[in-house]
């Protein structure tokens, strides 16, 4: 498989942004995995908390911003095109969950962005099993690219569930 097309689009000025070459990285690791396109193509757009509060209001009925939204590209009937759809990333939530998760923010982006690849190729996480094996595939991934389980369970937490 040639590497994936990634379409990095920069809605915004701030630091911590991923390069292409990470976001080719984090994407082919997830189309490694699966049947797709040679030349698969999708876009990454980072945005700002208020593009990603009004795209999460108008599609998701959220009227807040989210980490990331992915929208899959449906061929139309009859056309083939090699089009995986849009992810679009919100930098400072990402930020701010990174900090909040003591996560370095290069690996938190590695996992959004892997989960919302997830997405477009058809994952989802609306039920208990579907969570399981999206989580169970995200954590393989991000092992292969050297980073831990973001699903992890601090050990204070532990202690504090006690």
């Amino acid at each position: 498989m040639t590497s994936p097309r990634v379409d990095r689009q920069v809605a915004l000025e701030a630091e911590g942004l991923p390069s292409q070459a990470e976001l080719e990285a984090w994407v082919g690791a997830v189309l490694s995995r699966h049947v797709v396109e040679d030349e698969s193509e999708l876009s990454v757009r980072l945005v700002d908390t208020a593009e990603s509060q009004t795209l999460n209001r108008d599609y998701r009925g959220r009227d807040k911003p989210t980490n990331i939204l992915s929208f899959p590209f449906e061929n139309p009937p009859g056309v083939t095109l090699p089009l995986l759809g849009d992810l679009v990333v919100c930098h400072p939530v990402v930020v701010a969950e990174a900090a909040e998760q003591d996560k370095a923010l290069g690996d938190h982006y590695a996992h959004m962005v892997v989960h919302g690849t997830l997405h477009l190729l058809g994952y989802d996480h609306l039920e208990d099993d579907e969570a399981e094996a999206m989580e169970a595939l995200e954590r393989e991934i991000l092992a292969e690219l050297g980073i831990t389980d973001p699903y992890r369970i601090a050990p204070e937490d532990e202690r504090a569930d006690s």
